[in-house]
């Protein structure tokens, strides 16, 4: 709820600035660039972020002077509608702000098409947000794509490795790993493998693990029946290959979509989950010899919304910042996405970006 709200705060803000410009000309012409609202926009938020994701996306059409129309989440609806509700009260006018439940694939069928609709902006699969950028470049209608990531993790050899160590775990089970910019493929220096592996799977073991609801729970459910066999598969997956289930691995408890913390080790490059996001609280870690191949893992997979690194080198961040192909990079830190700096992602995780000053460009 806090983080919806600095969407809107920064998105307010940002509006008061979005500036045109005087292009410098011969004497007797004028060259000025102005910004206008796209148009209508339509949206569609996951289920994953219920009040974040929908601020989100909000908050640029707003702030950008475009009304929209939003297919929230039916998974997780109430966000979207308390945040409906809080701009009816306020006052905005009817028509500005739209919001839609029921069958996405019809929604998209029928929005997109419609001549007032200008840009598409979606939040989600990649499967899916292919498909409705074919549907939009019928129409030559603009889209904004945040897709899916597999975020990898780069952890050199001079960083602290206990305080690494517990970061990585805390943040790969933060919304039981259903995040698009969740760490999950973790790349340690050989030199600090073990104890940084080790202090991973302490912490990843020690996680509380129940009722969201209940107070110093530390890791919740899955969203739904389906990922709890498609993660088990994963997990057996890469068993059956060769890699080690240092932890986890097993549904947790008989009730619910309850899956353990799992970290696995020395995970071979064949194995689904080094191609596949997991989507769910299920960590790799695998030694690396230099860092050059921790780079070229890292760039080994069509995605790259997020990455990040651990480390205190200059010279070892300058490279990572110029030869990791994610749309963000994190140092010392699991935060790829704030109000204020611009998120998105490079090759099969999308395009556009949201957030910062270039979010309203879109």
């Amino acid at each position: 709820m806090i983080r919806a709200a600095e969407f809107f705060e920064w998105d307010a803000g940002e509006a008061m600035r979005t500036y045109g410009r005087v292009i410098p000309a011969a004497r007797g012409h004028k060259f000025s660039v102005h910004h206008q609202p796209i148009g209508v926009v339509a949206a569609f938020s996951p289920r994953n972020f219920p009040m974040s994701q929908p601020a989100r996306k909000i908050a640029g059409a707003l702030a950008s002077g475009c009304s929209i129309i939003l297919k929230a989440a039916d998974e997780t609806p109430a966000g979207a509608v308390h945040i409906a509700k809080a701009f009816e009260d306020a006052g905005l006018p009817p028509g500005v702000l739209n919001l839609v439940f029921g069958e996405p694939a019809e929604i998209s069928g029928h929005l997109i098409p419609q001549d007032p609709v200008r840009l598409v902006a979606f939040t989600g699969s990649t499967a899916v947000g292919r498909h409705l950028t074919t549907l939009a470049s019928q129409h030559m209608t603009s889209v904004l794509m945040e897709l899916g990531g597999h975020a990898p993790v780069i952890v050199c050899d001079d960083t602290d490795v206990q305080t690494a160590g517990d970061c990585s775990s805390v943040r790969k089970m933060r919304n039981a790993g259903q995040v698009c910019t969740s760490p999950t493929r973790f790349f340690a220096h050989e030199s600090i493998f073990e104890n940084y592996a080790t202090t991973f799977v302490e912490r990843a073991a020690a996680t509380v693990v129940e009722n969201g609801m209940d107070q110093n729970v530390e890791m919740g459910p899955l969203a739904n029946d389906r990922r709890v066999p498609a993660l088990t598969e994963m997990v057996e997956d890469a068993r059956e290959k060769g890699a080690m289930i240092a932890t986890g691995g097993v549904k947790h408890g008989d009730k619910g979509y309850f899956v353990q913390p799992t970290v696995l080790l020395n995970v071979p490059d064949n194995a689904r989950i080094m191609q596949e996001e997991p989507f769910g609280p299920v960590a790799v870690i695998n030694p690396v010899s230099l860092l050059d191949d921790a780079i070229d893992m890292a760039n080994s997979v069509p995605f790259g919304l997020a990455g990040y690194a651990f480390t205190n080198r200059a010279d070892y961040i300058d490279r990572l910042i110029d030869e990791v192909e994610d749309g963000n990079l994190s140092i010392n830190r699991l935060e790829a996405s704030m109000p204020e700096t611009p998120f998105g992602g490079v090759k099969s995780s999308g395009y556009g970006r949201e957030g910062g000053t270039e979010g309203l460009d879109n």
